[in-house]
């Protein structure tokens, strides 16, 4: 099977790599793709955004399958304009992808159908919605309604940082993402990423994560995209993972389909684990960044064959196989993210990796043959063991091989699994 795989960060390094072990591929494509995927992949130079030029390429190459890892090009239509031109695809419709797209969209979904999730309100003006923060106190949530690279959301401990990330969003510190705003209740308890893949009516779950949303240590600091993950998520035992399926996952499947919006594609559901039971804190509608990381170490199956099935209406004849095995992923980022950072900053050396250890490039490319950092996530250093701490040993042994001077990283990645299995 020939296949294209849409974009160019960590998450799809790792797809890339795990797609590349199919005893059914032909041939793999990645547009644009990074210097890091070049052994899985030949890279394409065609932006996630032209739709156009994707498409003459299908049609160039004969591709078979598309695979869309961004939620842009998802939220833009991409899908949509392949599948009118026949093409096979894993990645949900644009109307079914606003369920990223638009935070008030989603949590009218969990209204019209009792899935649990804290309770809130719409906003699109300032004056209001800072009268209902007022009304409300903090601890409080502020979220820009679209599509903000993960930075949109403010987790607000006093009404003074609600109130400002309210005049953010208004003043377009987010661009059209902040157009509108949604508020939402506090939930209070431990997150985790849950990840099934829905063909529009068969469920499948995949595997359980944890991020680490903080920017240091400790989880402190503004809110990122992701400073590094493990999975599973101890806190995701069986019995929670039921009720995830029962009452979150499910539910949304018949509710989209009920609302003319039938999902193909991956939930990524964003949990809290409260003393209720899982709450939805957000759903995206691609794999996360950089949970994917720590999934595809894990992952026994073929990926192929589930990203297939799941965009053809066969999910029910195929099932998962995961490695006992703890992954932990650790995000090396550029000195200043998520704020401001120098772009082109050189990367003088890679740490030699073995069986269970990856480096997986999220933002990188190749200037005059040397390797540079062009993102502000810019690595994730991986690796496996029988142990969250044993992983965390072996990734952070590996961070000791890689040089370059403007990369930081937290240096407690999985600090709360590790504190658990020493308690």
């Amino acid at each position: 099977m020939k296949v294209l795989l849409i974009g160019s960060g960590g998450r799809e390094h790792a797809l890339a790599w795990k797609l590349a072990q199919s005893p059914r591929l032909t041939k793999l494509f990645v547009a644009p793709g990074n210097p890091g995927m070049a052994d899985s992949a030949t890279l394409v130079d065609i932006a996630v955004d032209d739709h156009a030029a994707i498409l003459d390429f299908c049609k160039s190459k004969a591709i078979e399958f598309v695979v869309i890892g961004p939620e842009g090009p998802l939220v833009g239509g991409l899908s949509d304009l392949l599948r009118a031109e026949k093409f096979t695809v894993f990645g949900p419709s644009m109307a079914a992808a606003q369920l990223e797209g638009s935070k008030g969209f989603t949590k009218d979904i969990c209204a019209r159908y009792g899935i649990p999730t804290g309770a809130y309100k719409r906003f699109s003006n300032a004056d209001d919605a800072k009268a209902y923060v007022i009304e409300q106190g903090a601890p409080i949530v502020v979220k820009a309604d679209g599509l903000a690279a993960g930075k949109g959301v403010t987790v607000a401990m006093t009404l003074e940082e609600a109130l400002a990330a309210i005049t953010d969003c208004f003043d377009g510190a987010f661009g059209t993402a902040g157009a509108e705003v949604v508020v939402e209740a506090y939930l209070d308890g431990e997150e985790a990423s849950f990840f099934c893949l829905s063909d529009g009516k068969t469920a499948l779950a995949l595997a359980t994560a944890q991020d680490h949303k903080r920017v240091g240590d400790g989880d402190t600091g503004p809110n990122t995209g992701g400073m590094g993950a493990y999975s599973p998520a101890p806190v995701m035992t069986p019995e929670m993972v039921e009720r995830t399926m029962k009452e979150i996952i499910e539910p949304t499947i018949r509710g989209m389909a009920d609302s003319g919006y039938p999902f193909t594609g991956v939930f990524f559901a964003g949990l809290m684990i409260t003393n209720k039971g899982p709450e939805l804190i957000e759903y995206n509608v691609r794999f996360g960044d950089p949970e994917t990381q720590v999934l595809m170490m894990r992952l026994k199956s073929d990926l192929l064959d589930l990203l297939y099935a799941a965009s053809t209406g066969t999910l029910d004849e195929v099932r998962a196989e995961w490695s006992d095995d703890v992954a932990l992923t650790v995000v090396m980022a550029s000195k200043g993210y998520p704020g401001a950072y120098a772009k082109n900053t050189p990367i003088a050396a890679l740490p030699h990796t073995v069986d269970g250890e990856r480096v997986f490039h999220a933002g990188t490319a190749l200037k005059d043959g040397e390797l540079v950092a062009t993102g502000g996530r810019v690595l994730n250093v991986t690796a496996t063991g029988n142990t969250v701490a044993q992983a965390q040993t072996r990734a952070y042994a590996l961070i000791e091989g890689v040089e370059w001077e403007n990369g930081f990283c937290r240096r407690d990645i999985g600090w709360r699994a590790v504190a658990r299995s020493q308690g």
